[in-house]
């Protein structure tokens, strides 16, 4: 098994305690020192956001395992996923906080799931889920004291994503003014007269501190392999992890760096409205993947002399997608082959960032229309929340 990229040890698996579903060799004290925690969801288009709430999550407890609902559920409960399972699995093994994954995990979170899996409690965002007939998905284990919250992550949703890809405009990109976008995807997401708290599109913004919380902090160690990669690493999706997975697999000791481009070098040799998402955004999403120890913000386009030198590195690995020239013209990675040591990776898998855009502009009616069911579950659900708290209300001021 693999955590937070680096391997683990048989001694600290069972650490863990009770791995296998339904387990109960649990010694009480073994259950005090671990918690263990439920976190479930469709994790359809895995941003950052989703990376955020399972680090926050694993904060609260020492084990963390992660339940994703198959596209049959999904279809039912809101419409659709992007991603099919197995690829939506995948993403979230790829994460770094995550212990363990449940494939199938049912749609409404019950006790007799918590208990399955030998967890404490489960997790969830401080937004809502619900059912296809507007219920909540988590209210069983909310009576019985076993729900935790953490906060949603600002400035990022699939919604907005999917408008951004839409759109055609640039305007999310770092340096430039996001006004009118900023209209375009609250159009896109919200419409004129839905004002749901938990689907409307914020602006995000990085700090140290988000940087930080998400980087693992370790520095290479004697006898590890330093291997350097670099693109744009745009929409992080599974065409990636697998490219990462294969990376990290051509050493005994990998140290993987990714080189991340500013979004106008990617403008230039991608076009279009490209990159979907921003240098910040694009950081963080890198840096949850477990197969990753380090993140150059802003990395040269050409792979040269004092890059090569200045992080030792051994290895530069390139997929099998096509090599842009520079802006002279030159070949990017002439320096690492004349040294000899670029390696061409075949991850086996051959999707692409315009894949999944491809995706979501063939099946763009049937996603506004999963949206516009949402928001009005959503609305259902404040407008009856409103009611009761003016219904209590009124009971308190009644002679």
């Amino acid at each position: 098994m693999i955590k937070n990229g680096h391997h683990v040890t048989e001694d600290q698996s069972e650490e863990a305690g009770c791995r296998k579903p339904g387990a109960s060799a649990c010694s009480p004290e073994k259950r005090k020192r671990v918690v263990r925690l439920w976190c479930d969801g469709c994790y359809d288009m895995v941003h950052y956001g989703h990376s955020n709430q399972l680090r926050q999550a694993k904060s609260m407890g020492d084990y963390l395992i992660a339940g994703v609902h198959t596209d049959e559920e999904i279809s039912k409960h809101k419409g659709p996923p992007v991603f099919t399972q197995e690829e939506r699995y995948k993403m979230v093994r790829a994460i770094k906080w995550v212990d363990e994954i449940v494939e199938g995990a049912p749609y409404v979170t019950t006790l007799e799931t918590l208990d399955k899996y030998n967890c404490d409690f489960c997790v969830h965002g401080d937004d809502i889920t619900l059912t296809v007939d507007g219920k909540d998905t988590y209210a069983e284990v909310k009576r019985a004291g076993r729900y935790r919250e953490c906060k949603r992550t600002q400035g990022v949703s699939t919604t907005d994503l999917v408008g951004r890809m839409l759109l055609m405009t640039k305007a999310h990109h770092s340096n430039m003014d996001n006004t009118n976008y900023q209209q375009h995807t609250d159009n896109f997401g919200r419409g004129a007269t839905v004002h749901s708290p938990w689907t409307g599109v914020s602006q995000f913004l990085q700090t140290s501190q988000k940087i930080i919380q998400f980087a693992s902090g370790k520095e290479p160690q004697p006898g590890d392999t330093i291997i350097y990669v670099a693109g744009a690493f745009d929409l992080f999706h599974i065409g990636h992890v697998d490219f990462l997975e294969m990376v990290y697999k051509q050493a005994d000791k990998p140290y993987v760096i990714v080189g991340l481009h500013f979004d106008q070098e990617v403008n230039r040799y991608k076009r279009k409205n490209y990159p979907i998402m921003n240098i910040h955004e694009r950081t963080l999403s890198v840096l949850a993947c477990r197969y990753v120890s380090e993140v150059v913000i802003g990395a040269p386009y050409a792979v040269g002399k004092d890059l090569l030198d200045h992080f030792k590195v051994d290895l530069v690995c390139h997929g099998k997608t096509e090599v842009f020239p520079d802006k002279d013209g030159a070949d990017p990675y002439a320096e690492p082959r004349r040294r000899g040591i670029f390696r061409t990776i075949d991850s086996g898998n051959n999707l692409t960032t315009d894949d999944i855009v491809q995706r979501i502009i063939e099946n763009r009616l049937q996603f506004e229309a999963r949206n516009q069911k949402k928001e009005a579950k959503e609305m259902a659900v404040i407008e009856a929340m409103k009611r009761r708290e003016h219904q209590q209300q009124e009971h308190l001021f009644t002679p």
